[in-house]
């Protein structure tokens, strides 16, 4: 186990680290740890922000912060889950600039709300009239209502 690894290990220790490689690394995190987690890895170690990604799963909402320390090729994602009933998370953005249009896109796509994020305006949806309760990623959006016509066909 590398040096980072373990300092992380050391601050977070409720957190659970699983090396898929030398150089590829998941911990998972209590969401309440996500900004402080992002934090240690972007402030203290050094990371570059990498990009976010998020699913709905059938025990909740994961997102995935990936980060990584180009010195040395390592990525580290931080994984946490968030319940379907209570979908808020903190918003690394204060602390990670480029997190911002990420967020945002997954609040859309998702419905996730990051608290104290900066700008939670719609991204990807703001030129268009789009329900904002409507999120397309999620496993029970609708996409048969949403479906246009083809010009050729008839409705």
């Amino acid at each position: 186990m590398s040096e980072i690894s373990k300092r992380f290990l050391r601050k977070f220790a409720d957190s659970e680290m699983a090396e898929w490689s030398p150089h590829r690394k998941y911990i998972s995190v209590q969401r309440q740890q996500i900004v402080d987690a992002a934090r240690f890895l972007f402030r203290e170690i050094g990371c570059r922000f990498s990009t976010c990604t998020g699913s709905d799963t059938r025990d909740g909402f994961e997102i995935l912060y990936h980060f990584s320390l180009d010195a040395t090729g390592a990525i580290y994602s931080l994984r946490t889950l968030i319940p379907k009933d209570d979908l808020k998370i903190d918003s690394i953005t204060p602390v990670v600039p480029a997190a911002n249009w990420i967020e945002r896109e997954m609040k859309e796509l998702l419905g996730i709300e990051f608290t104290g994020h900066p700008n939670p305006a719609p991204l990807l949806t703001s030129d268009v009239e789009w329900d904002p309760q409507e999120h397309p990623l999620r496993r029970d959006y609708d996409r048969e209502c949403h479906v246009k016509p083809k010009p050729w066909e008839k409705p």
